[in-house]
């Protein structure tokens, strides 16, 4: 059980043990309502009635709520809370990119453990990307949240809270948008950790967010990133059914085990036998692979080849990502030239093949260089 109250008070006694009713699903709280004082004939719209408040007006108090007796109310309001975790440091961006560090708690008590959020807005889209983990074991050799060991998974609640946390601040609920036009369209599951070690809570999570009775986000348009635990790919398929993005970044094993070490244990001819048979190909959709063009290692007219090769059997679209570079990191970023080369190789073969436009370079918006530089300016002080 999670509360997130974020200060230590006497009150923390008495509310330690309540849970966030966010992170159940729809079933799950009506079977919790049976233990009320409510006429069972009742109990499906008291159940939908909770569910509109909390993911179409996006309520954090029960006192709200207008349309539910209020003994019921006073009695969820002592067993269960909608507050959401908080924010340590916003960034905003010169290009719209807006990136929070959220402080997260501990049975009421503050802590020190944060992850990051960050919202990428576009002409005809607004993506959030998620963190499923406190950090992360995967060790990537070229990615900053490799750096910090893993502390923890996230709960469902946690997940669910950094969309929130968003839509609120980006004033976002359906109550307030007449025209039903949505700032957050897309979701990513690409921010810190990896998502296939947090498999119930991030799959939980993602079918609370495309419940078609409350935040109703399209399966499409939800992307789980996986850096290629092949077990649990085809769960994601089965279970979840939305859109994979694999974190691939060389065809080649040797290569791939330096940059991706999880290649030791799932080697590249595994993770594209996973791919193959990922479920939702079957219905015209595309797995994303994502490539970060890395000078000299993995960015020649060969390595271009040989992706195209690998891929061939895929419905694919292939990002490839200018790396941004970070304090204490060796590797550099291709030359564009170079990037642009590589692409013409994957289209002239039949790939989707678009170069990622760097965002928010400004606020440190590449996954876990907000919460590393805010840990090094709290030391400084």
């Amino acid at each position: 059980m999670l509360d997130l109250q974020t200060t230590s008070s006497p009150d923390n006694e008495k509310i330690k043990n309540v849970e966030v009713l966010y992170g159940h699903s729809q079933s799950e709280i009506s079977e919790n309502l049976k233990n009320y004082n409510i006429p069972l004939k009742q109990n499906s719209m008291r159940t939908k009635q909770l569910w509109n408040w909390m993911f179409l007006r996006g309520i954090s108090d029960f006192s709200v709520i207008k349309n539910m007796p209020k003994d019921l109310l006073h009695q969820l309001s002592s067993d269960y809370t909608l507050k959401r975790n908080s924010i340590s440091v916003e960034k905003r961006s010169n290009d719209g990119t807006i990136k929070w560090l959220l402080k997260l708690s501990n049975n009421g008590l503050s802590t020190t453990n944060e992850i990051e959020t960050v919202f990428i807005p576009e002409e005809k889209r607004g993506t959030l990307c998620i963190s499923s983990q406190i950090g992360c074991t995967l060790n990537c050799s070229f990615c900053h949240t490799g750096t910090q060991k893993l502390i923890r998974n996230l709960t469902t609640e946690e997940i669910i809270s950094q969309l929130l946390i968003a839509k609120d601040k980006l004033n976002d609920w359906h109550g307030n948008n007449p025209n039903n036009t949505r700032k957050i369209t897309n979701i990513v599951m690409m921010g810190m950790g990896e998502p296939l070690y947090n498999f119930e809570a991030v799959k939980k999570a993602l079918l609370i967010m495309t419940d078609c009775d409350g935040l109703a986000l399209s399966k499409r348009r939800v992307t789980l990133s996986t850096s290629g635990i092949v077990p649990f790919m085809e769960r994601v398929g089965k279970e979840i059914g939305v859109s994979l993005a694999v974190s691939l970044h060389s065809a080649k094993d040797d290569v791939r085990d330096i940059l991706v070490p999880i290649n030791k244990k799932y080697p590249i001819r595994e993770l594209i036998n996973a791919c193959e048979n990922y479920p939702t190909i079957k219905n015209s959709s595309k797995i994303t692979f994502e490539y970060v063009m890395l000078r000299d290692i993995n960015d020649s007219i060969q390595d271009a080849k040989d992706l195209a090769k690998l891929l061939q059997n895929i419905p694919s679209k292939i990002n490839l990502i200018p790396f941004n570079p970070w304090p204490g990191n060796n590797y550099q970023c291709s030359d564009m030239d170079q990037i642009k080369k590589f692409a013409e190789v994957l289209n002239s073969a039949g790939f989707s093949c678009p170069i990622r436009k760097p965002r928010g370079q400004d606020i440190m918006a590449a996954c876990g260089q907000l919460k590393s530089e805010t840990v090094r300016l709290r030391k400084k002080n």
